[in-house]
């Protein structure tokens, strides 16, 4: 059973950044999938950015440019680098890998 903790998530104002953090316990971490999504009030949960083992990765349209997402396979650990934030990405932040959720993390945007 693959268990998962995530941390980073806060309050920015507009245009600032944060960056999440999950840790994996299992080992076959390395040829997960691993990705990050998230999910706003009254919203469907949607992927934000993924990352495959080879790495490739892959992005929603809005945070490309603007959002990060990296792994070390070593720590077992994925992360979100997020810059120039706007009040729209505000949301809860899931972390998955392979088929498993992080119990989420709350990202708010605002001045």
């Amino acid at each position: 059973q693959v268990q998962l903790v995530e941390s980073g998530g806060g309050l920015v104002q507009p245009g600032g950044s944060l960056r999440l953090s999950c840790a994996a316990t299992t080992m076959f971490f390395s040829v997960y999938y691993v990705g990050w999504y998230r999910q706003a009030p009254g919203k469907e949960r949607e992927l934000v950015a993924s990352i495959s083992s080879g790495p490739t990765t892959n992005y929603a349209d809005s945070v490309k440019g603007r959002f990060t997402i990296s792994r070390d396979n070593a720590k077992k650990t994925v992360d979100l680098q997020m810059n120039s934030l706007k009040p729209e990405d505000t949301a809860v932040y899931y972390c998955k890998v392979h088929t498993t959720w992080g119990q989420g993390t709350q990202v708010t945007v605002s001045s």
